[in-house]
């Protein structure tokens, strides 16, 4: 069985829209700002110390469907780091297909919550290799790209997938997203007490200390876009904060 996240990680995201590296502000279509070629980007982080890369299809989680395969495809081909990816994944096969291109994890949010069986089902094949991402919005759970709320609690949520097989929890605070003003440790702390299983924080991150408190609230992980790519700091300088 896969285990990740054995040493705390600063994980860059490479998320893309229309074939093009993007970050948007609290997960609004529109207010998106472009950072060039995927591949581009991902090799950059690569060079600079990642272990691992999350690579988000931002189309395909508002779609529905995976639209920006052929540019994660070339990733998937060439990249030598630990890959997890989202967006439009909405069955089971589309997971296996990724899994067995030789992504290390998939994430699954929507699925997951319109269908909490599907963890199982991905987990039994491939113990460890799915990650639900709960995406909060005003404390609750939201779906479908952040437009839809579920009234699901995030700690309680994630204790139910969990139990359903989940290798990991990814925790994205809307409300900071894309922001760079910091992160609501209350929530992310109370989701990472909920679970036994690793919690990738996301969301918000503009500081060093941003990271070095996700941290001490228990996430195994955080995963940084914006903050990266506007040159808040510099990847070298995150992972020393936190090793």
């Amino acid at each position: 069985m896969h285990t990740p996240f054995s040493t705390f990680e600063v994980i860059p995201a490479v998320d893309v829209q229309d074939g093009e590296v993007v970050q948007l502000v609290a997960g609004e279509r529109g207010t998106e700002k472009r950072y060039g070629d995927p591949q581009t980007a991902a090799q950059q982080w690569v060079d600079q110390g990642a272990e691992t890369l999350h690579l988000v299809d931002l189309d395909g989680a508002f779609e529905g469907e995976r639209i920006n395969s052929a540019a994660f495809e070339t990733i998937i081909e060439t990249s030598d780091v630990e890959l997890q990816i989202g967006g439009g994944i909405r069955t089971a096969e589309d997971a296996f297909e990724l899994l067995e291109l030789g992504v290390d994890r998939v994430i699954l949010g929507t699925a997951a919550v319109e269908n909490p069986d599907i963890v199982a089902e991905v987990s039994e094949q491939y113990p460890g290799c799915v990650m639900v991402s709960l995406d909060a919005k005003d404390g609750e759970v939201v779906v479908s790209g952040w437009t839809e709320s579920t009234g699901l609690d995030p700690a309680e949520a994630a204790g139910r997938y969990a139990e359903l097989g989940a290798g990991a929890i990814l925790f994205t605070d809307v409300d900071v997203e894309g922001q760079l003003e910091g992160v609501n440790t209350d929530l992310v702390g109370r989701v990472c007490g909920a679970v036994d299983i690793p919690v990738v924080a996301s969301g918000g991150v503009g500081r060093l200390t941003d990271i070095r408190t996700l941290k001490d609230a228990g996430a195994a992980a955080v995963v940084v876009g914006t903050a990266l790519y506007e040159g808040a700091f510099t990847l070298d300088a995150a992972l020393e904060a936190v090793n």
